[in-house]
């Protein structure tokens, strides 16, 4: 399982994230620009040693994380969603974006359905 992380604002909500990952052996892609610097010391203070543990890809924009994943599905999720999540079968990769940035998801939402 993947978790991709769309242009993360918080360092401490991105640190635990990949804390997570660190445990459960998940991938993470951090799709840029990250509202933050991941030297800052919140995100340090909060990932700790887990960083090591952890498979943590980086892209610059959301358009070379599709074309690195183009045959993965994504699934994004959003409070608007129709399904509830305890009843999706999410396969191989979530995919999380910052609430602010509702009109770029509906962009990246247009674009994924006119590649699948």
């Amino acid at each position: 399982m993947h978790i991709a992380l769309y242009k993360p604002d918080i360092p401490q909500n991105t640190a635990a994230v990949i804390r997570l990952s660190a445990c459960l052996n998940l991938k993470i892609h951090i799709i840029e620009p990250c509202g933050f610097n991941l030297h800052d010391a919140r995100f340090k203070r909060v990932v700790m040693d887990y960083l090591g543990f952890s498979k943590v890809f980086r892209y610059e924009d959301y358009d070379k994380f599709l074309s690195k994943n183009k045959n993965k599905r994504i699934i994004l999720m959003t409070t608007k969603a129709k399904k509830n999540y305890h009843k999706f079968n999410f396969k191989k990769m979530i995919s999380f974006y910052s609430e602010g940035k509702v009109l770029e998801y509906q962009k990246i939402y247009t674009k994924l359905l006119k590649i699948r």
